[in-house]
């Protein structure tokens, strides 16, 4: 089973090929194919790492953009009447991983 890990968003996610994966939002387009740079790959019982990928890339194509669920944020401080309630939902990005590994030699 070959898999990597990719980073999208300061954030790094391990991804196979035909997966769904929510990355923070993107620019791109609705059913545009959007590329990764693989930081780790693994098919079976090689794992590669840094240098010895060679430019590996990950491909994966835009399902859609959404937004994720609310996250309330609460601020107290007692014996001083003081509260605060706060929300915030992060916008992400659907991506559908086509291919895992592919070299740009």
């Amino acid at each position: 089973m070959a898999y990597a890990i990719i980073q999208a968003g300061g954030k790094q996610f391990k991804v196979n090929e035909g997966d769904v994966v929510k990355v923070p939002s993107l620019t791109a387009e609705v059913g545009s194919s959007v590329e990764f740079d693989a930081l780790l790959a693994a098919d079976g019982e090689a794992v590669k790492v840094g240098e010895a990928l060679g430019g590996q890339r990950v491909t994966g194509t835009v399902v859609d953009h959404g937004r994720g669920t609310k996250v309330i944020v609460f601020k107290k401080k007692r014996r001083k009447q003081y509260k605060k309630t706060h929300g915030h939902r992060q916008n992400f990005t659907s991506v559908r991983i086509d291919s895992v590994g592919t070299g740009s030699d």
